[in-house]
């Protein structure tokens, strides 16, 4: 007996690894943010939280949601329920990049850097470039949806990138260089290159796209950062 608008089907590999892969997402996103603001209230971790950060830790919070729900509802055959709720992850996707942008500026106009870390308006480069990388792979994801293999990948590494701030908070990565929190998220990029020769004997074509965005969007923070012309624009800023 079959649920309406589902169909009978052998399980395939990809119904188990991409929702193993949003798990470990959650779960990743969860351990960085626990202290700062998942369970604020237990690890009483200053400062305190603004308006902005709530909206924009919902809106994050979201997406993650939404990314386990629809690798779930692929896995369970059920299209036509993802199919729907794919609109409202486009919406929530710019909604991020807004106040991704939004926070960034603020942390920028707060002074905020990492412990140990460059100054701000270098550090400034950190959250506007993997917003910007997120926003690229999102928008790929969106114009290959019907190209469900291409679609999956591109949606699921958009979320590494999301990995990152959690990763630059976890208690044993934070103290380190931005090349480390990278790191984390090039972790989910190697596992679906693994994933993709293990199963086809070669990565898929969105695979090497996702990584060349996140890896050079990676590596050009680390130089434009440093720039004069940026350092300037980011003090335009404050």
């Amino acid at each position: 007996m079959t649920v309406a608008g589902s169909y009978a089907r052998p399980v395939r590999a990809d119904s188990i690894f991409f929702p193993a892969m949003a798990l470990l997402m959650t779960l990743a996103v969860f351990a960085g943010f626990a202290p700062s603001y998942y369970m604020k209230s237990v690890f009483h971790a200053p400062p305190p939280i603004s308006p902005l950060m709530a909206v924009h830790g919902a809106a994050f919070t979201g997406w993650i949601a939404l990314l386990v729900a629809q690798t779930g509802l692929i896995a369970a055959n059920r299209r036509d329920i993802h199919r729907a709720l794919g609109a409202a992850g486009v919406v929530l996707a710019g909604a991020m990049v807004v106040l991704g942008l939004l926070l960034g500026v603020d942390a920028l106009r707060r002074g905020f850097t990492p412990p140990g870390g460059p100054p701000p308006a270098v550090f400034f480069i950190v959250p506007v470039g993997g917003i910007v990388a997120f926003l690229a792979l999102v928008v790929l994801g969106t114009l290959n949806r019907k190209r469900a293999d291409a679609h999956k990948r591109y949606m699921l590494l958009a979320t590494a990138l999301l990995v990152e701030p959690a990763a630059a908070r976890m208690p044993v990565i934070r103290e380190l260089p931005p090349p480390v929190f990278f790191g984390v998220a090039d972790l989910f990029v190697l596992a679906m290159i693994v994933y993709d020769i293990s199963q086809k004997g070669r990565a898929n074509r969105a695979t090497w796209i996702c990584a060349g965005v996140i890896v050079a969007s990676q590596v050009l923070r680390l130089v434009i950062g440093f720039t004069p012309a940026w350092q300037a624009f980011a003090n335009s800023l404050i």
